[in-house]
């Protein structure tokens, strides 16, 4: 007789979180989380990332007593300036040339919540890209095609955004599109998930 494996749920609205967690090729489900994303006075991005991740799983805990919950979450920093979700095309294009010619780092934390037994596992994963010298009018351009104001730091690299950047570096390509899929089928095989 086979064990039963618990259920995977995926704590997101984000169309492209879907799509890559559906790489695994796992069965899973899909629930909003509820998780105000303002960041808390002194917590550097870093943290931000990781609560957040974490705060998105706890949310839909409750209602799934026996599942194995995915929460994720990003965060691009220039410099010393966190950009998160812009929103609106203004503070979009704002975004897009303050990263101008810059290196944006984004930290993509992933967390796996057991909520059977109450643990979490978490991990963080930095990516960096470095952006190319954008004009006013390249950014005006790529907005009104993309509108990628759900994204943070304005850059839906899985797209148009693309051709914005100059290099990337990281160990994990899909960090950059939000879900961490290295370090989540890790977190699944910690939990006896068979990966594949």
């Amino acid at each position: 007789m086979t064990e039963l494996q618990p259920v995977l749920m995926l704590a997101s609205t984000s169309n492209p979180r879907r799509e890559l967690i559906a790489r695994l090729g796992l069965p899973f489900g899909v629930q909003a989380p509820q998780a105000d994303e303002t960041a808390q006075p002194g917590e550097a991005p870093a943290q931000l990332a990781v609560r957040l991740a974490q705060a998105k799983a706890w949310s839909v805990a409750q209602a799934l007593p026996a599942h194995l919950i995915v929460g994720s979450d990003q965060v691009a920093v220039v410099g010393e300036q966190v950009l998160g979700k812009p929103g609106n095309h203004a503070a979009a294009a704002a975004q897009l040339a303050l990263a101008s010619g810059r290196v944006v780092h984004f930290l993509t934390a992933v967390c796996l919540l057991n909520s059977a037994t109450g643990q979490a596992r978490t991990r963080l994963v930095p990516f960096e890209v470095q952006m190319r010298v954008l004009s006013d009018r390249q950014i005006e351009r790529y907005l009104a095609r993309e509108q990628p104001f759900d994204c943070a730091g304005a850059l839906r690299s899985e797209g148009l955004g693309i051709v914005l950047c100059q290099r990337m570096t990281g160990d994990d390509p899909t960090a950059l599109l939000g879900l961490p899929l290295i370090a989540l089928s890790e977190l699944l095989s910690e939990e006896g998930i068979a990966m594949p």
